[in-house]
């Protein structure tokens, strides 16, 4: 019995691959700009190629996020090189623009208009936020999920890239 409890905890407890792309689908969800104008995620990307880019899906709601910032802008501040790229949960754009301001987010930002429950969301299986990714030069996914600005697998990627 004991044997079989075993073997389905460990099939219950894999996961599944870690991407290292971004799906077709994903890339083709649609953010707003600052200005109101629609764009692909595939063209955010692309804007940044050949460039080290740290994503941070946030909301100025969100307590977690707001905590992590000062990390972010250490970040930033250290890794100048490096595309900071804030894609926003809000519920309206209204407040995601005031949200920049408010907490003096500098960067890249976009506002996520599918969602939570968009492609682009369901492809990260948004769970939790904030969330940060790392994409290399090259635009591969190096850093899939980290949750926390302090988590050193960010570090170890910004400084592999």
């Amino acid at each position: 019995m004991n044997y079989l409890l075993f073997i389905l905890l460990s099939f219950l407890s894999c996961k599944t691959e870690t991407p290292t792309q971004f799906s077709e689908v994903a890339l083709a969800d649609t953010f707003t700009t600052l200005d109101g104008n629609s764009i692909v995620f595939k063209d955010i990307i692309e804007a940044h190629k050949g460039q080290t880019i740290l994503i941070d899906v946030w909301a100025s709601w969100c307590r977690d996020c707001i905590e992590g910032m000062p990390k972010v802008k250490t970040l930033q501040r250290k890794y100048k090189d490096v595309a900071f790229v804030f894609l926003s949960l809000d519920k309206t754009e209204n407040a995601w623009k005031k949200g920049i301001k408010k907490y003096d987010v500098q960067g890249e930002h976009f506002f996520m208009q599918s969602g939570w429950d968009g492609a682009f969301g369901k492809f990260l299986d948004l769970d939790w936020i904030p969330r940060y990714l790392v994409i290399d030069k090259q635009g591969n996914i190096k850093l899939f999920k980290a949750v926390k600005a302090n988590d050193k697998r960010i570090k170890q990627n910004l400084i592999n890239n």
